[in-house]
């Protein structure tokens, strides 16, 4: 009979590729995790994963037993989540995983205030983009993403939080700051700075401006960050223009404060959201995190009436 011990291995083992790792990562060493696959192994008449290749990976039957085994364990994990929401009990690990033009401006207005009005809640937040987030969430490496929604993706459920206005931060002198709005027409600029590629941000300022890489670039080189705020100094120093979403805004100083500007013909939104597995069962930990977050962001916030949502895919 399989155990879920012997599930949680086979996962492990999927999960980081590597018999020494996953060993440690479920706390026993490693001979008596590869004993415990191999019996498996032998219960069942299959091989679970291809030992001739490095990275270790699983056969396709193998694959076919890991996804069911992340699910069985999934479930399992739900009995217990259903006894804590029973009880409605704000305690235990919530692993959060938020996107890097999220994380410097969102977490600080409410992790200390969920954390010390729940002080046997364990919070754990990792950077990280969408893409990584999504694969987290089908591994059960996070519980929750912090991140731009819809994702359009049927495994994951998802819960809006709030609507951050997209404007526009000019350099001293550009043109952009002889106006008092922008049309979105003007934006498919040669000297427009950009978030690198994975992140989702880029991809709005990408379908919000039409803007295509062919174009001729007037920057004096060519430059991706991974930041916002490297963007405002890399402008500040050598000109051009960016988009920022509105929480960024907000952490501007006063004299960055009045070069940034809205738009005549849109109020272009991004919406924010909580991402989670459909069968994710701690109900009461994400109305917590949800009610936390939604009370930190000014109220205007959370109308979607005000503006148009800019889609990332």
């Amino acid at each position: 009979m399989v155990s879920l011990v012997q599930l949680e291995y086979i996962v492990a083992i999927d999960t980081y590729r590597h018999f020494a790792t996953a060993a440690d990562k479920c706390f026993v060493t490693q001979p008596t995790l590869s004993m415990q696959i191999k019996k498996m192994e032998d219960e069942l008449g299959v091989s679970i994963f291809d030992r001739t290749k490095q990275p270790i990976i699983p056969t396709d039957v193998g694959k076919e037993i890991i996804e069911q085994a992340r699910t069985i364990l999934r479930e399992a994990k739900g009995i217990e989540a259903i006894v804590a929401n029973h009880r409605k009990e704000i305690a235990g690990e919530l692993r959060i995983g938020v996107i890097p033009s999220l994380a410097p401006y969102l977490l600080p207005l409410f992790m200390n205030s969920l954390a010390n009005e729940h002080p046997n809640l364990q919070l754990k937040v990792r950077e990280m983009i969408t893409d990584d987030i999504e694969e987290a969430l089908k591994k059960d490496l996070i519980d929750v993403g912090i991140l731009v929604t819809p994702l359009h993706n049927p495994t994951i459920k998802e819960e809006v939080l709030f609507y951050e206005e997209i404007m526009v931060y000019a350099s001293e002198g550009h043109i952009f700051t002889e106006k008092p709005a922008i049309a979105v027409k003007e934006l498919a600029a040669p000297d427009l700075w950009l978030l690198s590629s994975g992140h989702c941000f880029r991809s709005q300022v990408l379908n919000l401006c039409s803007y295509h890489d062919t174009h001729r670039h007037s920057l004096p080189f060519e430059y991706e960050s991974g930041s916002f705020e490297t963007l405002v100094k890399m402008i500040d120093r050598n000109g051009g223009f960016t988009l920022l979403p509105e929480l960024a805004v907000s952490e501007l100083n006063d004299d960055r404060k009045v070069r940034v500007r809205t738009f005549i013909d849109m109020v272009p939104l991004r919406e924010v959201g909580l991402v989670y597995a459909r069968s994710y069962a701690k109900r009461n930990l994400l109305n917590k995190l949800k009610e936390h977050i939604q009370r930190s962001v000014p109220a205007h916030m959370l109308s979607k009436e005000r503006g148009t949502i800019i889609e990332f895919r």
